[in-house]
């Protein structure tokens, strides 16, 4: 099994990438579309039941713990952060990014011990993928689509 300091570590690299101290905004939008990122990943092996009752759990220890993300709601393709960025200009900069790191770990944690870790790399790729995506975005370079299925739909479509 993967421990929990490779988790963070993951975690932690993306965090170096997105989260540059800035208003609140930029970091809630990085996380969303890291998490839709993962979201994806895995439910290509979990399926959307499965998966919706992981995040739902892992959404109730993050309220417990860090309560500053309990507007944070399950959405069809991850999360929904619009509660927590109507409030973005009251949020504590650094309680929001401990809340995000938790919830970050503690998915990759639970999805990981309910796979044996079978799921474990192809989401740390995922998120080292958002990462990237979002240093650019952060730094101007490309457009920002709200979320990667958002992304898939327009190559379809086209």
């Amino acid at each position: 099994m993967v421990d929990e300091d490779l988790h963070g570590r993951c975690v932690s690299a993306w965090m170096e990438r997105v989260d540059t101290g800035s208003p609140p905004e930029p970091l809630l939008r990085a996380f969303e579309q890291a998490f839709a990122a993962l979201w994806l990943r895995a439910d290509r092996t979990l399926g959307e039941v499965t998966l919706t009752a992981i995040v739902e759990r892992v959404l109730s220890r993050a309220a417990d713990r860090h309560p500053v993300l309990s507007p944070l709601e399950v959405a069809a393709a991850g999360l929904r952060c619009d509660g927590l960025l109507a409030r973005a200009g009251s949020l504590h900069h650094e309680r929001l990014a401990d809340g995000i790191r938790f919830v970050l770990v503690e998915f990759l944690t639970v999805v990981g011990n309910l796979t044996a870790d079978i799921l474990t790399p192809a989401l740390h790729a995922e998120l080292s993928k958002a990462a990237k995506v979002a240093g650019r975005v952060a730094k101007g370079r490309m457009a920002s689509p709200r979320t990667p299925k958002a992304a898939t739909m327009r190559k379809r479509t086209s």
